[in-house]
């Protein structure tokens, strides 16, 4: 049984990596370009290629953060919080980790809906601040990934 705790720590770790670099990396491209028609050349090519693999990626994290909270008893301590810095912790990073899931999906579904395509006001606004939603949360979840790791 350690052997699929520790699949699942990797799988976790590589797929928290992937998924936060990406993020890095889409955040800064969506600053950096200011001109509408090299957004229109860059993120019709980019984004479905980078969606997908953030949704095998978000996939992987959640199944395998689902292990992980199961060989640590973390849904005992999640279910039955005692104030200890590890319950503190773990209740904060679901909290993000299902607000971020929620924004990521509304995201992806603007983004492939609208994909080459004219947005309107509104899902130019939802889908850039589920953007920078993601951005944020993805600081914070891995905040409270470190403290979790570092007691655990």
């Amino acid at each position: 049984m350690d052997i699929i705790k520790e699949w699942a720590f990797h799988i976790h770790l590589i797929m928290a990596i992937s998924w936060i670099g990406g993020s890095v990396f889409m955040f800064v491209l969506g600053v950096s370009l200011r001109d509408k028609k090299a957004q229109q050349e860059v993120y019709p090519h980019i984004g479905p290629i980078f969606g997908w693999f953030e949704v095998v990626a978000l996939i992987s994290l959640l199944l395998s953060g689902f292990v992980l909270g199961f060989y640590y008893d973390l849904f005992n301590m999640l279910m039955h919080p005692n104030g200890s810095k590890i319950s503190d912790a773990l209740y904060n990073k679901v909290i993000l980790v299902s607000i971020l899931t929620v924004a990521t999906i509304i995201h992806f579904i603007i983004a492939y809906k609208t994909n080459g395509k004219e947005r309107t006001k509104l899902e130019n606004i939802l889908s850039r601040g589920s953007s920078l939603l993601i951005f944020f949360l993805n600081l914070f979840v891995m905040h409270y990934a470190i403290v979790l790791r570092d007691i655990l």
